[in-house]
């Protein structure tokens, strides 16, 4: 075979099974970024000083958090593995491992990320009232980062054992308290940015709270062990590695945009900060494919199904395509709509229109990106995803150097960044095709 198999596959059954873990995830994945779109919309009427400093600030916290993906998608992939050999204890038990070794990690996250606050948002190059504001959300919001990755290791958990529902409602109902808290401690308050912060800080801590007793409760009906072992987290922490290296390289692409928007001035950075919102959120569409692609090619590959495995590949690829066509049309019909929510600048409102038509664009070809992503974690072929992922972080950087380097600033500036970042994740699909099109990746069984 020279390339994924994208032929038709008559078995209504797969596509069931891929709907079942999609849907919900989907709906949970489009909830998680409204975090920060309501976060975003509050925060705008406060100013631009104020929207720009959200957005440096959210590039440093989402870099906190995220490096730490592992937490979910290792899991899922161990677990759902697990569950494929007929070993449910043994999944639970996996899973947690990975909860302890989130609530240690997510420690050390918060006193690092809020002690080095100032510095890490002064590497942007932004003016000092955006630093202001940006060094206030950030040491806020520090708090919420062991939560948030304990939301990650427990969602991860579920997710392996194909329930995606459960991370839906905790989603659905984070999201309305901190659409509601926020609003509340910004305006009704006073807060400011802090109260944006503070928000969310309280909203994680109920969504790790709960996903977590549905974790436990799970776990004393198998009769798994809660306590902590020290070996299992150890050996969770090590398997994580590879995706770590994936997703510090990934991060750093994220974070070089952010520096090269920061260089076109203040209206630049703040129509950027919504336009790589948005893109989060289309993001986290697409990948609720990918989440089902985990999950399930992590349960078909652990019950030594590879002919189950390429169907779903096949058909995961075509619709994810397809769904990234369907986003970039409706991203087209609302580009100038979109800006109206989020800044009363002309001068952002503009940049911000301008940013999303290359942000449509590029939606089909993030769409192959994020499935042939997912379906390669769930089979845990992460050390070749580290490797490639660092290449393609590397085949962007004079891509982006090219738009800070070159003087060029304003909304073309701001045009030519995205247009980089969808070279960027043009080379992402491109390597992961040809990985895909292969049959390394395809081990089989409850160990990889």
């Amino acid at each position: 075979m020279t390339e994924p198999d994208t032929r038709r596959t008559g078995d209504p059954g797969r596509a069931r099974e891929i709907l079942h873990l999609a849907v919900p995830a989907f709906l949970a994945l489009v909830a998680e970024p409204l975090f920060l779109l309501a976060d975003s919309a509050i925060v705008g009427n406060l100013g631009t000083a104020a929207l720009a400093g959200l957005g440096v600030a959210s590039a440093v916290l989402l870099t906190a958090v995220n490096i730490f993906i592992f937490l979910a998608y290792g899991t899922t992939a161990v677990v759902a593995r697990r569950l494929g050999a007929g070993d449910e204890r043994g999944a639970v038990s996996a899973g947690i491992d990975g909860v302890w070794l989130a609530l240690l990690l997510g420690a050390v996250g918060a006193v690092f990320t809020a002690l080095l606050a100032q510095p890490l948002v002064q590497l942007f190059g932004a003016g000092d009232a955006v630093v202001a504001e940006a060094v206030t959300y950030l040491r806020w919001s520090a708090l919420g980062i062991p939560s948030m990755l304990v939301v990650l290791a427990a969602t991860g958990v579920l997710r392996g054992l194909q329930d995606t529902r459960t991370p839906l409602v905790a989603s659905v109902v984070g999201f309305t308290g901190n659409a509601a808290l926020s609003l509340m401690l910004v305006h009704g308050v006073g807060w400011g940015i802090a109260g944006a912060a503070i928000g969310t800080v309280i909203a994680q801590t109920g969504m790790a709270l709960g996903l977590v007793l549905v974790v436990v409760r799970g776990a004393r009906r198998l009769g798994s062990s809660l306590t902590f072992h020290g070996a299992g987290v150890l050996r969770a922490a090590r398997g994580g590695i590879p995706l770590l290296v994936r997703t510090i390289a990934l991060r750093a692409a994220l974070l070089l945009t952010t520096w090269s928007a920061a260089g076109l001035g203040d209206e630049q950075l703040a129509a950027h900060q919504v336009a790589l919102t948005v893109w989060s959120t289309l993001a986290f569409a697409l990948d609720a494919l990918a989440i089902a692609a985990q999950a399930l090619t992590g349960k078909t590959l652990g019950a030594s199904d590879v002919t189950g495995t390429r169907e779903a590949t096949a058909l995961m690829v075509r619709w994810s395509v397809w769904f990234g066509v369907i986003l970039a049309v409706l991203i087209v019909a609302l580009h100038r709509v979109i800006p109206l929510g989020f800044s009363q600048d002309a001068d952002v409102r503009a940049a911000l229109a301008a940013a999303l038509l290359v942000v449509a664009v590029g939606q089909p070809v993030a769409g192959i990106a994020f499935i042939l992503d997912g379906v390669l974690i769930g089979a845990g072929d992460t050390r070749w995803l580290a490797w490639a992922q660092t290449a393609a972080t590397v085949a962007y950087l004079p891509m982006v150097l090219a738009v800070r380097l070159t003087g060029v600033d304003g909304t073309t500036g701001l045009v030519w960044l995205w247009v980089a970042f969808t070279g960027f994740m043009s080379v992402r699909a491109l390597l992961m095709w040809r990985r895909a099109s292969g049959e390394r990746w395809m081990v089989v069984g409850a160990e990889r």
